[in-house]
């Protein structure tokens, strides 16, 4: 019998967190929704901000170029580790770390590498193998885009001072609830248009009436579009949390339905062995009583 109640305190247990579980899968697809919605909106604006800054840029002359994009030795390097405060989400907050930490031993071999951390969850390991030199949680607590821009405006001057050579941010980029990729996106500095190797590099030939210049135009521009970048990869990433642990709390909770399915078929099983042995103990009685 104290087999029996152990069993039932496993099936009690199991049935508990199955709860735990199933509740916390249906929170974060709810908030899935919302967050899914916010990235899918942002994403053309983004997309369009940036193709419009790289057409202006690649008509300015070099010795106008911005600050912001002078691409210089890498000697120096930030790696921005966008995770989350909390747990419970598969490998999303791993990969991250994983990813920033791959960046440093091999990419970056030899260079000075520090971190800057969204999120507590890659703070706390990141802060094990080098310097961060800032966390921040609170951000994901109302985000933003104000917040969000006192962010991006520290690692602009970080890099305008020279403290920086080069800024990367790594995020998990939302593709569906189920899918989230780990993305290193260069931050800083801003990245040519893009070529296809073979051909010169293609701008969209359009024609711009500029008031004020285009120098002028370009340099408003491009702090907005840092920060909308920075922005857009913080809602990719509060989306991916979303979707990475409804998908966890899913996996989660059929393996503890099929865990408490077991565990009920061995308490039948042990029961049904304990009744057995005890009318075989009440025939073995009677039949020594008549004997």
């Amino acid at each position: 019998m104290a087999n029996l109640k152990e069993i039932r305190n496993r099936i009690s247990s199991v049935s508990s967190t199955m709860q735990i579980t199933s509740a916390m899968k249906m929170v974060s697809a709810a908030k899935l929704k919302k967050a899914q919605d916010a990235i899918t909106a942002m994403r053309p604006y983004s997309e369009k901000l940036t193709e419009l800054l790289q057409n202006l840029s690649a008509t300015l002359d070099d010795d106008t170029g911005s600050k912001y994009s002078d691409q210089r030795e890498a000697n120096k390097i930030l790696v921005v580790a966008i995770t989350s405060n909390r747990g419970l989400a598969g490998a999303f907050n791993s990969n991250i770390v994983k990813e920033a930490r791959n960046l440093a031993a091999t990419t970056y071999a030899g260079k000075q590498v520090d971190f800057m951390t969204l999120g507590k969850k890659g703070n706390d390991i990141l802060k094990k193998f080098g310097t961060v030199i800032e966390n921040n949680n609170a951000i994901f607590d109302n985000l933003s885009f104000d917040a969000t821009s006192e962010i991006a405006e520290k690692l602009m001057l970080l890099f305008s001072e020279g403290k920086y050579d080069k800024i990367i941010v790594v995020y998990n980029n939302f593709r569906n609830a189920a899918t989230q990729i780990v993305m290193s996106e260069q931050f800083l500095p801003i990245m040519p248009p893009k070529q296809i190797e073979g051909q010169e590099a293609k701008t969209t030939e359009t024609f711009y009436i500029f008031e004020p210049s285009k120098e002028e135009i370009v340099e408003a521009l491009i702090p907005k579009s840092l920060k909308t970048q920075l922005f857009k990869s913080l809602r990719d990433s509060v989306a991916s949390e979303h979707g990475a642990r409804m998908t966890a709390m899913h996996k989660a909770t059929d393996n503890a339905t099929e865990l408490r399915d077991a565990l009920k078929l061995q308490y039948n099983k042990a029961r049904q062995a304990s009744i057995t042995n005890e009318i075989l103990e009440i025939v073995g009685g009677a039949e020594a009583l008549a004997g």
